[in-house]
């Protein structure tokens, strides 16, 4: 009865403030209450309260709310994808972006740890069109000048200009490049490699990632003025 009143307050203070009819002010309370008795969670899921409200039309509060009364702390990711996708019809991409983020929460999966192991995402705005920058990956030539592996890399899929695949075979592992034009002459890089085997793995790559895309940049900064320099004399 307690509960029951103090609600009824909740739901009247609602209605003052908000002007709603009873109905729609205690969904509202009634919803708002069952989301603060949600367990806190262990990590942020990575994915924006924005875009998974975009993306899917429920905000994380309402994902962990389903999934806990589903069981899914007792499932494999298999499962948790193939019951968001299934049950409430939420494309592939984004019903795997609900399941990581949801197991980020619970402490079901490390952060950068995917189905297929860990992962790092590095990015750098280097000062070459994106044609250049896509050379400067795929042509050996133009690779060992600035990428020193120490690795072999095995070129896979490409698209001119925006992107290419290399796996590695020697650690098992693939790096997939991604190139956004920011004008004529610059362009992001993102390096993602992928298949890593644990969270110092994807330490020691980002931080090498870090000076190798340092290093791109700065050798296309100096071949930029070499060729200003050129044409000036």
């Amino acid at each position: 009865m307690t509960t029951d009143k103090a609600r009824k307050r909740a739901v009247r203070s609602r209605m003052h403030k908000t002007g709603e009819r009873y109905a729609a002010a205690r969904r509202h309370v009634v919803r708002d209450a069952t989301v603060a008795n949600l367990p806190p969670r262990v990590a942020e899921p990575g994915v924006s309260e924005a875009a998974i409200r975009t993306g899917t039309g429920r905000g994380w509060d309402d994902w962990f709310r389903i999934l806990d009364e589903w069981g899914a702390t007792t499932k494999n990711h298999t499962d948790i994808a193939r019951y968001v996708h299934g049950e409430h019809e939420i494309d592939g991409w984004w019903a795997q972006s609900v399941t990581v983020g949801y197991e980020r929460a619970r402490g079901m999966r490390a952060p950068n740890q995917r189905p297929e192991g860990f992962e790092v995402s590095v990015s750098k705005t280097v000062p070459l069109p994106a044609i250049d920058a896509w050379r400067s990956f795929v042509e050996p030539g133009r690779r060992t000048r600035w990428l020193d592996l120490g690795l072999r890399m095995r070129t896979g899929t490409r698209t001119m200009g925006r992107s290419a695949r290399f796996d590695v075979p020697a650690e098992g592992t693939r790096i997939n490049v991604y190139l956004t034009p920011k004008d004529d002459r610059h362009t992001t890089v993102t390096v993602t490699h992928v298949r890593l085997a644990d969270a110092a793995d994807v330490a020691a790559h980002r931080a090498a990632w870090k000076g190798r895309l340092e290093s791109l940049a700065g050798q296309a900064a100096g071949a930029g003025e070499t060729t200003r320099g050129s044409q000036a004399s």
